[in-house]
This record gives C-alpha cells, sequence and structure tokens, in this order.
C-alpha cells in the first residue's frame, strides 16, 4: 500500500492506495515500547512492515528497522535473547538497507554511559553519553537537523532522549543538532551498491510528520509523496528548519483531548463537562494546525467506555505522525502496556503513583523514562504560597506539597512533568506562572504547564509567559476546541516574543 491524502473536515488525511510491490520492512520485535507508531510511521510512508522475531528471516528482509524505545541494558540484551543483534550486525556489514531509531542507533555504537560494561553492537565507533549542562533531561520535542541534504533533509525533528553520541563516526555522512551542545542527530553509510545502506536516527522520523514520512520514503526508495509539492515551498525543502535558532530546541504547543466514551469534553475546574467533538477529526485537524504532541487524557469511569477510548487511540494513532501522550485511569503496567500497543508513546500517571510511588519506578524500567510523564493537579494552599497534590480528577486532597512530590517523582524514574493548576483550569486567567517555575526549578525535568490558557491577545500572553517561567511546552483544550485561538496563532506569538517553536 502506498500513502496519499484527502480532506476531511477541513484537514489532510493519509489514505491507503493500492501499489504493486510496495516495500515490505521487518521491525524487530524486541519488547519496546512505540511499535504502533512505527507500524503506523512506515505504512503511511507506503510501505508493508510486520514485526518480526526470527533472526533469520530478519537479517534477510528487503528492509529492516530496529526500533528503539526503552534503556540501553535492557533492550541490548532482549536483542541477544533473540540472536537480533547478530542479524543486525549482518545486515551493516552487507550493507542491507536498515534503519536504527533513536535507542536504536545508541545500541549500534561500542557502549553507553547509561549501562556501563554492557557492549554495543560496535557498528559505530564511539560512546554515548548523557546530556551534560543544565538544561532539562531528558530532550523531549522538536529540534533541528542541520546538514547537508542527502539521506536526510535539513528540518524539525521529534526527540526523546537523554543520552547521545557526541561526534561522528569515520566513514558516515553525519547531520547534527543542538541542545545545549552540539550533538549527532543521524549518521548514514551507503550500500554497498551505492543503495539502502544504514541509516541511524537519534530522533523519530515516525513522529516527524510529513518530514518524517518523506524522510522514510527516501529510505524505501520511494518517489516523493502526495504531500511533498505542498511542503516544497523554500529551497530547503519539506519541514525547512528556518524557524527561529534555539539551543534548546521548539517550545511544544500541545492540545489536550480529554475523553470519555470515546468522545472529546471539556469543562471548567474538572466540573461542568460538555461535548467537544471527535476525537479523530480534532487530533487530524491539530496535526494539520501544527501541534507538536497530542494529549489524550481518559476520564471514562467504565470498561466499555475504557475500550472505546482506547478505540479511539488506535484510530488517531493511525492518521496523524506526531507524538500521542495519553493518560487517565493509569494503575499499573498493564494498563501502560495497553495503552502502548494502541499506539501512545508515552503515558501519563497521575493519582496511582501517589498511592504506589514504586510504579514510577517500574514503567521506567520497563518502557523508559522518557514514556513517563507524572501528571500532577496541584491546588494552592490557603498561605497562597504553595501548592498541595489532589488526585481522583481533583477530588481528593492528599496534603502532598506539589514541589516536592515533582522532585520525588524524577528520582524515581519520571521523564517529564504535566502540571495541572486546579485553579485556574479552564478559568482563561493564564497559567499558575508560580507554579510552574516553582516545579520546573526543583525537579530538573521537563515541565508541561497546563491549565488557565485564555483567549485572543491576552491569552497568546499566557503561553509566552508559562515558557518564560520554565516550562518546555503548554497544553490547553477549550481555546483550541471552541476555535479561540490556533495553534499557529499561538506559536506566531510565542516567536514575536523571541520564544523558539516549530514553523
Amino acid at each position: 500500500m502506498s500513502a496519499a491524502s484527502k480532506i476531511v473536515g477541513g484537514v489532510p488525511v493519509p489514505v491507503s492506495l493500492p501499489k504493486a510491490e510496495a516495500p515490505r520492512v521487518a521491525i524487530a520485535a524486541t519488547g519496546a515500547a512505540n511499535l504502533a507508531s512505527v507500524l503506523s510511521g512506515l505504512r503511511n510512508a507506503g510501505a508493508e512492515p510486520w514485526i518480526c522475531g526470527d533472526a533469520d528471516e530478519y537479517a534477510l528482509a528487503p528492509f529492516a528497522v530496529l526500533p528503539g524505545v526503552g534503556a540501553f541494558g535492557p533492550a541490548r540484551a532482549a536483542l541477544a535473547a533473540r540472536g537480533m543483534d547478530r542479524a543486525v550486525i549482518d545486515r551493516a556489514r552487507r550493507g542491507a538497507p536498515t534503519l536504527a531509531i533513536c535507542l536504536g542507533m545508541q545500541l549500534c555504537c561500542e557502549e553507553s554511559e547509561e549501562a556501563p560494561g554492557i557492549a554495543g553492537l560496535s557498528i559505530v565507533p564511539g560512546t554515548v553519553r548523557r546530556y551534560s549542562g543544565a538544561l532539562p533531561v531528558p530532550q523531549l520535542g522538536w529540534n533541528q537537523v542541520l546538514g547537508a541534504r542527502g539521506a536526510v533533509w535539513p528540518g524539525w525533528a521529534y526527540f526523546a532522549n537523554s543520552y547521545r553520541l557526541e561526534a561522528a563516526a569515520p566513514g558516515f555522512e553525519a547531520w547534527t543538532s543542538v541542545y545545549g551542545e552540539s550533538f549527532v542527530a543521524a549518521l548514514a553509510r551507503p550500500g554497498r551498491e551505492g543503495g539502502g545502506g544504514l541509516l541511524l536516527c537519534q530522533f523519530h522520523p515516525e513522529l516527524s510528520g510529513p518530514w518524517g514520512r518523506e524522510l522514510l520514503r527516501r529510505w524505501l526508495g520511494l518517489g516523493p509523496g502526495p504531500v511533498h509539492a505542498t511542503l516544497a515551498g523554500s529551497e530547503d525543502g519539506p519541514g525547512s528548519a528556518r524557524g527561529p535558532s534555539s539551543k534548546t530546541g521548539a517550545i511544544r504547543v500541545i492540545p489536550c483531548l480529554d475523553l470519555r466514551d470515546g468522545r472529546v469534553v471539556k469543562g471548567t475546574r474538572f466540573e461542568a463537562l460538555t461535548d467537544a467533538g471527535d476525537p479523530q477529526l480534532l487530533a487530524a485537524r491539530y496535526e494539520a494546525e501544527g501541534a507538536d504532541e497530542i494529549a489524550l487524557l481518559d476520564i471514562t469511569a467504565t470498561l466499555q467506555g475504557r475500550e472505546t477510548s482506547l478505540e479511539a487511540l488506535r484510530l488517531i494513532r493511525a492518521r496523524v505522525g506526531i507524538p500521542l501522550l495519553m493518560g487517565g485511569g493509569l494503575r499499573t503496567e498493564a494498563d501502560a502496556a495497553a495503552f502502548i500497543d494502541a499506539g501512545a508513546d508515552r503515558v501519563a500517571v497521575n493519582s496511582a503513583a501517589v498511592g504506589e510511588p514504586a510504579l514510577i519506578s517500574a514503567l521506567a524500567r520497563r518502557f523508559g523514562r522518557q514514556c513517563v510523564v507524572l501528571a500532577i493537579d496541584a491546588a494552592l494552599r490557603g498561605d497562597g504560597l504553595s501548592w498541595t497534590v489532589r488526585t481522583q480528577a481533583g477530588r481528593r486532597e492528599t496534603g502532598i506539597d506539589v514541589v516536592l512530590w515533582a522532585k520525588q517523582g524524577a528520582e524515581l524514574g519520571a521523564g517529564e512533568i504535566l502540571l495541572t493548576s486546579i485553579d485556574r483550569d479552564g478559568t482563561g486567567s493564564g497559567f499558575d506562572l508560580a507554579l510552574v517555575g516553582a516545579v520546573s526549578r526543583a525537579c530538573g525535568l521537563p515541565v508541561i504547564a497546563s491549565g488557565g490558557a485564555g483567549r485572543g491577545r491576552e491569552g497568546l500572553k499566557h503561553f509566552a509567559d508559562a515558557a518564560r517561567s520554565g516550562a518546555r511546552a503548554v497544553l490547553a483544550a477549550g481555546v483550541f476546541h471552541r476555535g479561540e485561538l490556533s495553534i499557529a496563532e499561538v506559536k506566531r506569538g510565542l516567536e514575536s516574543e523571541g520564544i523558539g517553536a516549530r514553523t
């Protein structure tokens, strides 16, 4: 099948068209998360992918992908247990078309600081090291890929990593990016006959929108996709990196879809919920407007309603090529696995983590800390100077200090904080900037500011103020659902304030 698009509800939506000899792609069954996104991304690029657990079949596949979500040590062990490590090394030696993504790229190096003493595949010389400096780690979000055209074109790509290769390896074409410091964003080595070969991406092409889809098509040897002509308005090509330069990447703008029984709802201070639309159409619309990620929070009270929301997630995953964050009612590792299997790239845990903090560590070990978001619903205390954690959709007062809980969550293995001010939620009075600043300074993680975005010119200022207060992402629901602000307007507003946004 090959990818095309049609207009539904005023937005382009990928559809499939028959194609003879679509490239077949084996995706290594490593037990890692994110496979639903990799499958969807390859299908929308025009390939026929499958999950492959047989090392011999993988070694001989026309195209192969080594996906990457998780931790270096467990992922390396999983490859060895299936004999996939030998298959990847064999493909690299022969120059067979092989794509390694994020942790997959790091596994191709000699070793990683994440797992001292554990050898990598040694396809690429060098050690993968943790980011240094004072920036939040992991790096989560969109950053510019820089370098000459080739297998990779300059553009905005989605990253989710705590470790990186500092310098390019001899014998490889290299592209770089900057997160406080320059690091290797991608490496390529042609096949023996000049085509295919090895492509290693520290970013996630399957989550990098139309730019990433075009990259996959080039790697697959396919021609430009249907979106190419509309994106190639500049000499830099699709998704060109002409936005404002930044050493910290772009501030993410995230629309939030609160799901109840498979529909989107919205209220004020978590109450008075009203229907806000179809989640698939809203997600497609927001991607077309330039959303950097979509958050889905399931507030369903019944098991039947939960399955309906999971089905909505599956359908959204098949249609959009940007990251999906899913939360709401997550109580166990099995719940998180269900979200990820349905298409989520990251999961948010809230009430269950308060009751059992070790759940955060368990999720980080299994899925990688970049997949684990600690959602905190915060309410201002009577002293007006501090905040307390509430659970059960804001109904239960815990007495736990928000700032201390965010810091503990980071120590337990969370990769990001989704911080919602209950006092500001749905009011349009602006984000709680003191709250955002206090948590950002204390935890050392990226923080998503939520609760209080307003409309009009004052609303645009709210987003910029949150970014200046330390937020690495800004989230809103009602103002986007009601059309009071568009994502494009918010990004233009950020740029006018000198704050880098993905354009």
